[in-house]
This record gives structure tokens, C-alpha cells and sequence, in this order.
């Protein structure tokens, strides 16, 4: 009878144990213990807004039960790329109807995880509305980085048309083959330890963009110093994040020759080399201490490059004769063109930042 009892004893006990190692507690966007990165927005107590490419929350936790809750602005649906203690898991699709509980699969090992969520999309694109996350148990991140890394482009950087590894080229939506976490930015950060935000838009330019004499759409120096990469003014960007390195590719766009059917004129070297000049002044009044590179395009070449390259060394000599501002310049040797439409993929933007990383290493030594 003793026996029986204790065993029955035993059992509730272990029960009770297990159920109090499978609880979850619902954490808010405002607890201290979630960091986020990249251009995001406060919309209330209880919603952050992931605004542009690779912006992203971070959390530590106990256990191995997750429940992230997320809404897409952009209609169906959106993207973003998950990374699970340092480890690529993929993309999932983000529907726009409601917030809801997205429950990423996490290591069954008894150590503490560190989940990330990626916007994988550019800020066009719609925000990602973070509403909180579902864990055992949310605890303290002790690992930061001390480099930051700021760069800045167009559809390159931000990833676009790089991956179809899901969707084939040409799907329903441009947004489809965008992965930002494996551009090339995200990848030379990650490679050097370092902290990041991308402040790009696809077909953007420095005095004009892909298919627009800047006539119907803004240029990368009209939108940068707002929040949402757009013309609303009444939203601006603090520039708190104050990087090592400013990294700077832009060009392509100008270069363009447009869709062969909308008007197009000449390429303007003479206005190209005054809008970068007036928006490198703009770049370095924000961030005065950042080491500043331009690139070149890795989508020219032949004479085209020779043009681009031309036109950023004398900007270098412009800021080195009459600012004493050194401006770095890397030139891609070849281009990077087996992604859809024309642009890198996923491969040639590893590649990319594998010849980026020893010179930024070089910049921070």
C-alpha cells in the first residue's frame, strides 16, 4: 500500500517537473533583453517595425520552444530569414492579414540559443511587424560586437533577385528572390564579427536611378536621411548607429540604359560626380569619424567601369585636395551576373564579400 502510494507520489511530482520545464512565457517587444539592429521604428508598446534590408531582433533563451509573432506590411505576404545560433535556417513567407505566431524550430540541447530574425526584404517592400516572441525562458545576450559596419546601395546590396533557390526568376513578385542575409554586406559583417545595417533601395542612384531621370522617383540622396528610405520627411533618421566603416555602392543605377522604351538620356559625368560629392558631404556630417569606401559596380565592365572608376577617384581627389578626407576606393575585377535579371546570386555574393573581407580588415587593423 506504501508503495503504491509513493509511486503515485513520484509521478505527480516528475509530472510537475515536466510541466514547469515546457512553460512558456510570452515576452514584449520592449523587454531589455531583445536587441534589434538596423533601421526599425517603435509603433507602440507592444509592435517594432523592421523597416529596411537585414534589420533584425535578437533573443537568448532557455528551452526549446519558440513562437516569434510577426505581420508583413506588404501584401500577401513578406520574407524574413531566420538564424538560429549562428547557423542559416532559412526563410519563411510572413503572411499581411494579422499578426501570428510563427514557431521556428529550435536544437533540442540543453544550452541557452540565440535566435535572429532577419527582414529579408528591402524597405519598398513593406515593414515586418515584430509583436514579441514565445520562449521557456528569455535570458541576457552577453555577446556583442564592437565593429559596425554601415552600407550603403541599391538593389545589390540589398539582395534582390540573388536567390531562387525557392522561387525560379520571373515569379509573382520581385520580392520573391530577395535574401538580404546572404548578400554581401551581411556576409563580409558576419566574417569580421561585426555589426551591421544596409541602407539601400533596388534601382536607386546617386542623380538618377534605373528607369527615371529622377523626375517620378527620389534618389538615394533624397531618401537616406529618413526612416523609411522614402520622401516623408516627417519621419527622420536619428543616426545613432555611428559605424567603423561606410561602405558605399552606387552607380549602377546612373549607369543604366533604363528599359530600352522609357526616354533616357547620356550619362551626366559632371552632375554623377557633384550629387556623390554633396551626398558624401551628407554621409560624413552624420557620421564624421567612419572610414568611408566606394565601390565600383559589380554588374559593369568594359568601358562602363573604366567611366565609374574614373568618376569616383575624382571624387577621392576632391575630398583629398579639399577636405583632407581620405576616401577609400575597391574595384570589383570582374562582374557578377548569374542571379535573375542581370544581378549577382547568392554564390557570387559570397564570392563578392570574400574579396571585400581582407580589405575591410585591413581598414579596421
Amino acid at each position: 500500500m506504501f508503495n503504491k502510494i509513493y509511486l503515485l507520489i513520484f509521478f505527480i511530482v516528475m509530472a510537475g517537473c515536466h510541466q514547469q520545464k515546457n512553460k512558456t512565457t510570452f515576452y514584449k517587444t520592449n523587454n531589455h533583453y531583445l536587441s534589434y539592429q538596423g533601421r526599425t521604428e517603435v509603433i507602440n508598446d507592444s509592435t517594432i517595425a523592421l523597416i529596411t534590408s537585414g534589420a533584425s531582433v535578437t533573443s537568448t533563451f532557455k528551452g526549446t520552444f519558440c513562437n516569434v509573432y510577426l505581420k508583413g506590411e506588404f501584401e500577401p505576404y513578406n520574407y524574413v530569414t531566420v538564424e538560429i545560433d549562428g547557423h542559416y535556417s532559412g526563410r519563411i513567407k510572413i503572411k499581411s492579414d494579422s499578426i501570428r505566431p510563427y514557431t521556428i524550430k529550435i536544437p533540442k540541447t540543453d544550452k541557452e540559443h540565440t535566435l535572429r530574425i532577419f527582414k529579408t526584404t528591402e524597405a519598398t517592400s513593406g515593414a515586418i511587424l515584430f509583436a514579441g516572441i514565445e520562449v521557456n525562458e528569455l535570458v541576457k545576450n552577453t555577446k556583442t560586437n564592437k565593429i559596425k559596419i554601415a552600407f550603403i546601395g541599391d538593389s545589390i546590396t540589398c539582395g534582390a533577385a540573388s536567390d531562387a533557390s525557392e522561387n525560379p526568376c520571373g515569379s509573382d513578385s520581385y520580392i520573391d528572390q530577395h535574401n538580404a542575409y546572404m548578400s554581401y554586406g551581411p556576409r563580409v559583417a558576419r566574417a569580421l564579427h561585426a555589426d551591421y545595417i544596409l541602407n539601400s533601395v533596388s534601382g536607386i542612384g546617386i542623380y538618377r536611378n534605373w528607369n527615371d531621370e529622377n523626375i517620378e522617383e527620389p534618389i538615394m540622396p533624397q531618401v537616406y536621411e529618413n526612416l523609411y528610405m522614402n520622401l516623408d520627411t516627417s519621419k527622420p533618421y536619428s543616426f545613432n548607429y555611428k559605424p567603423d566603416i561606410i561602405s558605399i555602392c552606387l552607380g549602377t543605377n546612373d549607369m543604366s540604359n533604363g528599359d530600352g522604351i522609357k526616354m533616357r538620356l547620356p550619362f551626366n559625368k559632371e552632375k554623377f560626380i557633384s550629387n556623390y560629392i554633396n551626398f558624401l558631404k551628407m554621409v560624413i556630417s552624420h557620421q564624421p569619424e567612419a572610414k568611408i569606401v566606394v565601390l565600383n559596380s559589380p554588374m559593369i565592365e568594359g568601358e562602363n567601369n573604366d567611366l565609374l572608376v574614373s568618376c569616383l577617384k575624382s571624387i577621392q581627389n576632391y575630398f583629398l585636395t579639399n577636405k583632407k578626407k581620405e576616401i577609400l576606393l575597391f574595384e570589383f575585377d570582374k562582374i557578377y551576373n548569374h542571379g535573375c535579371s542581370t544581378h549577382p546570386n547568392t554564390d557570387e555574393h559570397k564570392e563578392m564579400a570574400e574579396k571585400l573581407i581582407p580589405f575591410f580588415k585591413n581598414i579596421l587593423n
